[in-house]
């Protein structure tokens, strides 16, 4: 059943952890600051469609085998910070060069980039998170009846949670997206680009150097 008792706690706890700061989170502002908010609305739409990967995996039981077997969390774990610690670089670079960001306004069409661009980004960011993976497996399962169909519930719930989290991501947009003209200054730019490198490098090192969970 979809709208059990549990669908109500879940959507609570799942709204709130939305909510929460994390990579997601900066890696819309960042694209939005980049490429206007049709960059940033593309970057929620990816990250989010990951979701869906993760909840296929957990009901899949592959989270478990990722789990138990140390070198493929290991890999894992390394190829989703790896993914971090490149996009930081990338951030760092553009701050040293000094080249104010091509933030698009409200309602622009142009943008620098292809749309692949930061579908890709969105995608990568979430597919390749390990956290995302043992959050999954340990949080669904709490919401899911041993009678459930297991996948089609887990599904579900990925679903609920896509539409909560695009609609908080694209509100951050739609801010950062009135803000256009004031990012487009240079200095803002520069101080954007290096302190969400800094951030993203210090996740990703974060990530890479966290021992697998007992």
């Amino acid at each position: 059943m979809l709208l059990d008792a549990q669908f109500w706690p879940f959507l609570i706890a799942i709204t709130l952890l939305t909510m929460s700061p994390g990579v997601d989170t900066l890696l819309v502002i960042r694209n939005t600051a980049r490429g206007g908010v049709r960059d940033g609305v593309l970057t929620s739409l990816a990250i989010c469609c990951g979701l869906f990967v993760h909840a296929a995996v957990s009901a899949l039981g592959i989270s478990l085998i990722l789990l138990q077997s140390a070198w493929a969390f290991h890999l894992l774990k390394l190829a989703g910070a790896a993914y971090l610690i490149w996009l930081g670089v990338q951030s760092l670079l553009s701050a040293r060069r000094g080249v104010a960001l091509p933030v698009a306004a409200m309602g622009a069409e142009r943008s620098p980039v292809a749309a692949w661009v930061p579908l890709r980004e969105g995608l990568l960011s979430n597919v390749l998170n390990p956290k995302t993976v043992v959050f999954y497996m340990a949080f669904l399962p709490q919401f899911i009846a041993p009678s459930d169909p297991a996948l089609l519930k887990s599904l579900w719930l990925a679903g609920v949670h896509f539409l909560i989290a695009n609609l908080w991501q694209i509100a951050i947009v739609l801010t950062v997206g009135r803000a256009g003209h004031w990012l487009a200054k240079r200095w803002v730019s520069r101080c954007l680009e290096g302190a969400t490198g800094t951030v993203l490098i210090g996740f990703g090192v974060k990530l890479a150097l966290e021992q697998r969970p007992a």
